[in-house]
């Protein structure tokens, strides 16, 4: 017999909506939403309209985070989904944990050292269970690659080298938001990187030692701007003159989604979604490089980069028996396209993903991939929601993740931030102390 869970949401931005979504429709027998909680009741509200038109839904009771220990009691919450900014996902991971329900939560799971200490602490007292929603491992191209290390395909990994690349469409939209201060996201060491420090560490099975790196804005903020002629002169794009010829202004009103969740709901928060990605307040880094060793003497290059022309990644093992080299272009050159929403900017032609196998001693071999489409990742969304919603059947990957997968992940980029600010190679173990 299926267990109907009740489910509780905190954080009704757009990303909430894959997991809201998914109960009140592919997985709606496996769990009830019983509750939203965020700061807008704008954005509350427009959900419950959303699936009152889509699905008939009875709407959801609302409430405002001074009231959120009230909803776990009011509605007998079981599950508490944290899709909140990041700087508060420690403080509702800890209180749901504490009033006995597990936890759901969007990466990064945390933004720094402490909020990351406090977590471990009170999950180790409370016992319960904490998941991390990492949908990059479920995507077929990153699977197929932890089949090939994981069968032996080039001997013991030794070394690492990756490199990811963000568009000038979807990197330019961490420096619009709330992410663009440190102190909301970690940096994209923290709140992006967070997905590609997992990989890493989900690939090699081992855990960063030790992280140096060097971090600068090169790009975007104000200065970069001023000297590239960019236009700077303005705060948003919305009534914005000088934003409707620049390239790099977002128009809500062409998103309907956005539009609802944002310029609508702006009145109750003062919460702008479209700021000029030139502004002088904008303290994190958009050009990042890191040198990285395992507990297992593997080392890893990695460099991210948030305003390249295509965005995607290139990987390459150095094993004892080999090397594997892989190449994905996720968009492809876009045209420039003034006052555009991020849903539905144009894209380019993108080529198939590549693996190439080199073995030592014999010709590369290309590792065919088959291509799925279906969902956000490559079908990786998907795949995750029913593993969180269904449960977990045996998995020789591991794809699961669970806290400590969390917290070995965000403590890469927590300790690049360490290293950006000292320029000392940083020891993890001083950072935080693991379970056990």
């Amino acid at each position: 017999m299926i267990q109907v869970k009740k489910y509780a949401v905190v954080g009704l931005g757009h990303r909430s909506q894959m997991y809201t979504d998914a109960l009140n429709n592919r997985f709606k027998d496996y769990g009830k939403l019983v509750g939203f909680c965020d700061t807008n009741q704008s954005r509350m509200n427009y959900y419950n309209r959303l699936y009152q038109e889509q699905y008939n839904a009875t709407p959801v009771p609302t409430y405002k985070p001074e009231d959120f220990d009230r909803m776990l009691k009011e509605q007998q919450v079981e599950v508490v989904i944290v899709a909140s900014i990041d700087r508060t996902h420690h403080e509702y991971i800890i209180r749901a944990m504490q009033q006995g329900c597990d936890v759901i939560t969007e990466k990064p799971m945390t933004v720094d050292a402490e909020k990351c200490q406090a977590i471990l602490n009170v999950q180790q007292q409370t016992g319960r269970k904490l998941i991390v929603t990492f949908n990059y491992r479920y995507a077929p191209l990153n699977s197929k690659i932890k089949e090939l290390l994981q069968s032996g395909a080039i001997g013991k990994v030794v070394s690492v080298h990756f490199e990811w690349l963000l568009d000038t469409s979807h990197g330019a939209d961490y420096f619009r938001r709330w992410h663009r201060d440190k102190a909301n996201s970690g940096g994209l060491m923290v709140h992006k990187a967070t997905h590609h420090f997992d990989l890493v560490n989900w690939w090699l099975d081992s855990t960063p030692e030790t992280v140096f790196g060097f971090g600068k804005l090169a790009f975007y903020g104000r200065e970069n701007g001023l000297q590239r002629g960019e236009a700077v002169n303005y705060n948003r794009a919305h009534g914005s003159e000088e934003a409707k010829s620049d390239p790099f202004a977002l128009d809500m009103t062409q998103d309907e989604r956005l539009n609802s969740l944002y310029l609508e709901a702006e009145h109750e928060d003062n919460y702008f979604r479209d700021k000029n990605v030139f502004a002088e307040d904008i303290n994190i880094e958009d050009d990042m490089a890191l040198v990285v060793r395992y507990k297992n003497k593997a080392t890893l290059s990695y460099h991210l980069t948030a305003y390249s022309p295509w965005e995607g990644y290139r990987i390459a093992f150095n094993g004892t028996g080999g090397r594997l080299e892989v190449h994905l272009e996720e968009n492809s050159y876009r045209l420039p396209k003034t006052g555009y929403s991020i849903e539905a900017t144009e894209k380019g032609q993108t080529r198939p993903p590549q693996i190439l196998l080199r073995p030592l001693w014999a010709l590369p071999v290309e590792i065919d991939l088959p291509v799925e489409t279906e969902g956000g990742h490559g079908g990786g969304d998907i795949r995750l929601l029913h593993d969180i919603f269904v449960g977990t059947a045996n998995d020789p990957l591991g794809r699961a993740a669970g806290h400590l997968d969390g917290a070995t992940s965000i403590m890469t980029g927590i300790a690049a931030n360490q290293a950006f600010k000292t320029g000392e190679v940083v020891r993890v173990a001083d950072l935080v102390t693991f379970p056990g």
